[in-house]
C-alpha cells in the first residue's frame, strides 16, 4: 500500500471540511440532545464526538511528538464538558493535523512507528502507512456513527462524500 504525503493532505482537508460540517449541526441541538443516550458504542453524540476528538488527538502525539490528550479510551468521552469547548479543540487538532500533512515525506510514511498501547496494554510497532490510514478510517467510523445519531436527532450534515468535497479537484491532490 502506498499512503503518500498528497493523501495525507486531502484527508487532513476532509477531516476538517466534516468536523465544521458536524460541529454546525451539533449547534442545533440543545445540551440535553447533545447528551441523551443514543445506543451507539460511546453513548452520546456529545461523548462520541470526544472520543474521536481523543482519538486524533492520540495518534498525533505519535506522528508529531507533541503531547497526548489527558487519559485511556475510558475517559475519552469526557475531554472537553461542552460543545463550545470541544468546537476550539476540534479546531487546534484540526489545524495541528493539517500542519503535520503539509510536512510529512515520504520516508516519514514508509518507516515504522512504536508505542505503547493503553488499549492492548502492551509495546505495538506498526508501518506508519498503516497507522495513517487507521487515524484517518477511525474519523469516518466515528462521523458514521455521529452522522446517524444527528439525523436522528433531525439534523442534516450536508455532504459527506469525499469526491463532493470544495477544491477537492484542485491542486496536487487530482483523482487520477
Amino acid at each position: 500500500m502506498a499512503v503518500t504525503p498528497a493523501y495525507c493532505r486531502l484527508m487532513a482537508r476532509y477531516n476538517a471540511w466534516q468536523n465544521g460540517q458536524f460541529k454546525a449541526a451539533c449547534e442545533r441541538l440543545t445540551e440535553a440532545e447533545m447528551r441523551a443516550e443514543r445506543g451507539a458504542f460511546f453513548g452520546s453524540i456529545m461523548q462520541t464526538l470526544n472520543h474521536l476528538l481523543w482519538g486524533d488527538m492520540m495518534w498525533m502525539s505519535r506522528f508529531d511528538g507533541n503531547s497526548p490528550p489527558k487519559g485511556g479510551i475510558g475517559e475519552s468521552v469526557d475531554l472537553c464538558p461542552t460543545l463550545a469547548m470541544w468546537g476550539v479543540e476540534r479546531f487546534r487538532t484540526d489545524q495541528r493535523m493539517s500542519l503535520w500533512a503539509e510536512k510529512v515525506s515520504d520516508t516519514e510514511l514508509s518507516g515504522t512507528l512504536t508505542w505503547f498501547s493503553g488499549a492492548a496494554n502492551r509495546d505495538v510497532t506498526a508501518p506508519t502507512a498503516h497507522c495513517v490510514v487507521h487515524m484517518f478510517n477511525h474519523q469516518t467510523h466515528h462521523r458514521g456513527q455521529i452522522h446517524a445519531m444527528l439525523t436522528a436527532a433531525g439534523q442534516t450534515i450536508g455532504d459527506t462524500d469525499l469526491v463532493l468535497m470544495p477544491e477537492t479537484f484542485s491542486g496536487e491532490d487530482k483523482w487520477h
